[in-house]
């Protein structure tokens, strides 16, 4: 259950103002909501199931300390990435538009590639070395996918006029703390 909660909180956080998010809210300008988020469901689960597997994998085969160490200096650099934000590229914004595949499958392969090494990916892997997989595992699944509800729902009321430096400001903040936890565990021992 810790590593579920902990999963959930840090994906979560990790998600806000991701370019994911900006895909979600794209997509759900085309697409109905309930299929949007079964798309991103889907292919979550497969990401972030094949980031527990090699963060498990990881996690026994090497020490814990060092383990830590590298997790929270992941963490930090987490922070870093998320200050300095995620944009959809050009050719990820124009998928996402002009889509003519069935919109289950259109959203699922780009949330896909998408994810693959974003930071949402790395964070689930280095939560997998230390925790439960299958906590990790629905946790980070779980705090993604309410992340990007929560972009489409919010984008839905607001339109484009979101925070969005106070979010990743705060995000940063949150990702800056569990680095310096990490980073303290690694080196007392």
């Amino acid at each position: 259950m810790y590593a579920l909660l902990l999963s959930f909180a840090v994906i979560f956080v990790a998600e806000l103002g991701d370019k994911s998010q900006l895909m979600a809210m794209t997509f759900a300008t085309r697409y109905r909501f309930w299929t949007v988020i079964a798309a991103i469901t889907a292919a979550t689960a497969v990401v972030h199931l094949v980031s527990v597997a090699v963060g498990s994998l990881l996690g026994l085969a090497l020490p814990t300390r060092p383990i830590n160490i590298v997790a929270g200096i992941a963490f930090v650099a987490f922070g870093l990435w998320t200050l300095r934000g995620d944009e959809l590229s050009d050719d990820e914004e124009s998928r996402a538009e002009r889509s003519k595949a069935p919109a289950f499958f259109a959203v699922a392969g780009a949330f896909f590639l998408a994810e693959l090494g974003d930071k949402t990916m790395l964070a689930t892997i280095t939560l997998a070395t230390q925790e439960g997989w299958f906590g990790v595992w629905i946790g980070s699944t779980i705090g993604m996918v309410a992340a990007d509800a929560l972009a489409i729902g919010v984008g839905a009321l607001l339109g484009r006029h979101l925070p969005e430096r106070v979010i990743k400001i705060g995000a940063a903040i949150l990702f800056f703390a569990f680095g310096a936890w990490l980073l303290y565990e690694g080196i007392r021992g």
